[in-house]
Parts: structure tokens; C-alpha cells; sequence
């Protein structure tokens, strides 16, 4: 398995698919899953020509399970120093859900020189905790309640947490079994306490200003429907702090719509890059 040593010493996997002579698509994947929810994406933009890079987040998937330096920080500059160590210049950097977090995060803390543009899907900033000045947000007591089900059983919370995840609660809503079957494994592939305290750092952060740095053309994908992230809180808020930032709303759309609606996505991902 490929493996890039941090500066702190975490062994983190990575894929590195495609032709080294493609342009660069970096993917962020989401909690608590792995570069492995990149499936459909890592093979699509490979047959595209592109070279697509994916890594699984410290604590998280085949990566090291260190006790401390789960915090977006150090994601951040995971994400940085796998980009040096691999010497990408002109990417495309994609993250879902805490992992647009973390690509706001490493523009906000690394800057863009390496960066041609940027797609958000479904992706946590600004910010997902409710406070006075952000009304729209989700109680601490949810998050709370995630941290609690994590620490008591999360096999069982993975695998429920995908009815709400992929919009398989809805009515008239095909269960693909398989798909939260490979969601509960991921998660179970990764360690419980960097799960647990990345919690924090997907829903108490205040990615406000690395969205203000962000200075490149940017997509910004979000469901209408997404149940974990709710649109009107994200999305909506983080297109309006982004510089000329174009936002893409599926009707209907689940939180895990780069999956649910593979095919779309990925075409509209195309397209943004090569417009």
C-alpha cells in the first residue's frame, strides 16, 4: 500500500491513480469514510485522462491511528504535505462534508499556489453548530448524541446513520444494501478515537475566513434533501463567501450524492474543469 510519513510521523494511505501526466484531482472524503467513497469518482476521472489522488485521513480507513492530532489543523496540513510530497501542481481539490472542511481549511492555512480550482459537495462550512449568529445550524445536543452512539456502539450507528445519509428513509426510496454495507465497513476500518474527536472538528469549526481566502474558480454541490448537512446552513451560506463561487443544487439530492447520483455529479465535475 502507498504510504507518506507526516512531519509528526503518521503513516497516511494514499491512492495515486491515473496518468502521472493528467492534471491533478485531489479528493477529500467525509466522515467517518475513506478515500474508498471515492470509488466511483477515482475511476471515472482516471478514464478521463485525469490523475486522481485520494487519501484516507489520519485516524481514519488504512491511515495510522494516532491518539493525538485529530484536529483540522493537522488535516490540513496532512492534505498540504501529501500534495508536496507528491510534487501536484494546477489541482483540483474536491472535498465532501468535513473534507471540504479540510480543502477550506488548506487554502485558508497554505494558500492556493498549487490549487487551479475547487469543488465543494455537501461540505460542512462555514459553520454546522447553531450559535446566536449562526441560528440556522444544528444543536450541540446532536452532536453531542454522535460522539455518545460513537463511543457505545458504532457499528450499529454506521450503519444507521446511512438510512439519513444516502436519503434511503424517504419514501418510495430504494435501500441499496450494499452501499451501507461498504459505509459501516469503512467506518469500522478506521480507529474510534480519531472518529470521535473529528466530531469537533466537522461541526464546532468556523471555516469563515478560509472560505474568504479561497481564490480560485470554485463548485459548490449540495442536495436539497441532505439530511446531515442541511443546505441552508452550508452551502448556501459558503456560496455567498466565495468569491464568484457557482452553486449547484440537486433537487432532492442526499447527502451522499456523490454516490446516489454518481453519474451527474461526476459530469458536472467534468465539465466544471474544463470550462
Amino acid at each position: 500500500m502507498p504510504t507518506h510519513t507526516t512531519r509528526d510521523g503518521v503513516s497516511l494511505y494514499y491512492k495515486d491513480w491515473g496518468p502521472r501526466s493528467g492534471q491533478p484531482i485531489v479528493l477529500s472524503h467525509g466522515w467517518p469514510l475513506s478515500a474508498d467513497a471515492w470509488d466511483r469518482q477515482m475511476l471515472a476521472f482516471g478514464n478521463a485522462g485525469y490523475r486522481v489522488v485520494a487519501h484516507d485521513r489520519r485516524g481514519h480507513g488504512r491511515s495510522a491511528q494516532p491518539w493525538d492530532g485529530n484536529d483540522m489543523d493537522r488535516y490540513a496540513d496532512d492534505l498540504a504535505e501529501l500534495i508536496e510530497y507528491l510534487d501536484l501542481s494546477g489541482a483540483v481539490l474536491i472535498g465532501h462534508s468535513t473534507g471540504g472542511g479540510e480543502v477550506a481549511h488548506y487554502i485558508g492555512r497554505h494558500g492556493s499556489s498549487r490549487v487551479a480550482k475547487v469543488v465543494l459537495v455537501g461540505a460542512v462550512p462555514p459553520l454546522m453548530l447553531r450559535t446566536d449568529a449562526n441560528p440556522e445550524g444544528t444543536p450541540m445536543a446532536v452532536f453531542d448524541d454522535i460522539r455518545a452512539q460513537v463511543e457505545a456502539n458504532r457499528a450499529q450507528f454506521y450503519y444507521d446513520l446511512t438510512m439519513p445519509f444516502y436519503g434511503f428513509n424517504r419514501p418510495g426510496a430504494v435501500v441499496d444494501e450494499g452501499l451501507r454495507e461498504s459505509f459501516r465497513l469503512q467506518g469500522l476500518a478506521g480507529g474510534i478515537k480519531g472518529q470521535f474527536d473529528c466530531v469537533r472538528e466537522f461541526s464546532e469549526v468556523d471555516y469563515t475566513r478560509d472560505l474568504e481566502a479561497i481564490d480560485r474558480p470554485t463548485l459548490i454541490v449540495h442536495g436539497s434533501d441532505d439530511q446531515i448537512v442541511p443546505l441552508a446552513a452550508s452551502s448556501a451560506k459558503a456560496a455567498e463567501i466565495v468569491k464568484d463561487a457557482v452553486l449547484t443544487v440537486y433537487e432532492g439530492g442526499s447527502h451522499g450524492l456523490a454516490q446516489i447520483d454518481a453519474d451527474r455529479f461526476n459530469a458536472d465535475v467534468l465539465s466544471f474543469i474544463r470550462g
